[in-house]
């Protein structure tokens, strides 16, 4: 329990568990909480004079009101996942409404649509119990006010989260149906992203760019919430197509073809031994202690560095740099899941090993990140090998 409550407290305020979920409130909820007051407060006030100072108040549970109805939305993702077993990590909310966290998960088409459609589903479902509130009962001033901001409130959360682009809900419909049709989950993620872009260029035409050209100033408060918005939807779009061109080079992460030849040495080895390693071409050695496990990588110009009459006394220890604890990988480890193997590990290189456990190759997590980012490497210093 101390260990993954800690990254809680320092990302937010635990808020407790809601069907086994952790809640967690982030500081940056404050801001838009202060936003709302500022900027909404003045709004009702003028429109409801009788509410005097109240109505900042009335500002602030219209914020609360918010959280909830994000709260609610993102409920639906993380109890519509779970009836796929998919595992849910945490819910946070946060200054741009929330997210709700997976762990890892197998998905489909169809279920990535069922799960982010449930969101927009909830917040019509809210509005529209509230808009029962509102005709079947008499309410008072400022209940009914807040219920008829709810109301609203949830709609337009319901209608803009459908819009078909990510990182909104609606952008997994249209990434589920690329995906469907081209079998490529990647190429649905590119293109939802660029749908999400689209949205952004959408949304700054009508509420900033189609007032400027009827000579008509944009409201001030209407034109921060829609570069907030706006900031926020390029932002995810960008990181949806970033996420998805990676995805779409994982058949090219692979420990075999990847890695540098290299062969393992005992720990009481000398650098006579290594240097004997050098007419065969092999360009790595990697140390392995008592247990064969690989312990250590050595250091050419620390090999280099030893006199020749010290060679023979010199052990292989002494002129190598210690690998990360577990820091040795299968051969045949390849895609996702060596991705998901290597962010577990230290360090910045792995030994390669065979289904006996020999040393075959060093893996440079450089060359790893090139081969997903499409990054070009400094030239000669990780020569890649073929399968063998």
């Amino acid at each position: 329990m101390g260990e993954t409550a800690a990254p809680a407290r320092r990302e937010g305020i635990p808020l407790g568990r809601i069907a086994g979920i952790p809640v967690i409130l982030a500081y940056s909820w404050f801001l838009i909480a202060a936003f709302t007051v500022v900027v909404y407060g003045p709004v009702l006030q003028q429109r409801n004079p009788a509410l005097g100072a109240t109505a900042y108040t009335v500002a602030f549970a219209y914020a609360l009101l918010l959280l909830i109805s994000v709260l609610v939305h993102e409920l639906a993702h993380a109890l519509t996942a779970k009836i796929y077993g998919w595992p849910t990590q945490k819910i946070v909310l946060n200054l741009w409404g929330g997210h709700t966290q997976f762990e890892n998960f197998t998905a489909t088409p169809g279920r990535s649509v069922l799960v982010a459609l449930a969101g927009p589903a909830a917040n019509f479902a809210l509005a529209g119990g509230a808009w029962l509130v509102l005709s079947a009962a008499n309410l008072g001033t400022v209940a009914e006010l807040l219920t008829n901001i709810f109301m609203w409130a949830n709609f337009v959360i319901g209608v803009f989260n459908v819009l078909p682009g990510l990182p909104l809900d609606g952008g997994r419909v249209v990434e589920s149906a690329v995906w469907k049709a081209t079998g490529s989950q990647a190429k649905g993620t590119v293109a939802a992203g660029w749908a999400g872009r689209i949205i952004v260029v959408g949304l700054g035409f009508w509420f900033i760019a189609r007032p400027l050209l009827a000579g008509e100033p944009p409201e001030f408060s209407l034109l921060m919430i829609t570069i907030l918005v706006g900031g926020f939807l390029w932002m995810g779009a960008s990181a949806s197509i970033q996420q998805g061109t990676m995805r779409g080079r994982l058949h090219l992460v692979s420990a075999a073809t990847l890695s540098r030849p290299a062969v393992g040495i005992p720990a009481t080895a000398t650098v006579a031994d290594i240097q004997r390693l050098a007419p065969a071409g092999i360009p790595a050695v990697v140390v392995c202690g008592p247990d064969g496990r690989p312990q250590g990588v050595v250091d050419a110009s620390a090999v280099a560095a030893v006199p020749p009459h010290a060679a023979a006394s010199t052990p292989a220890t002494a002129v190598s740099y210690a690998l990360g604890a577990g820091a040795y990988v299968p051969e045949w480890s390849k895609g996702q899941e060596l991705i998901q193997y290597l962010g577990q590990l230290e360090g910045q290189e792995y030994a390669v090993i065979d289904h006996h456990g020999a040393v075959t190759g060093l893996l440079a997590q450089e060359v790893v990140v090139a081969a997903i980012t499409g990054k070009s490497v400094r030239p000669n210093r990780y020569p890649q090998r073929q399968n063998r």
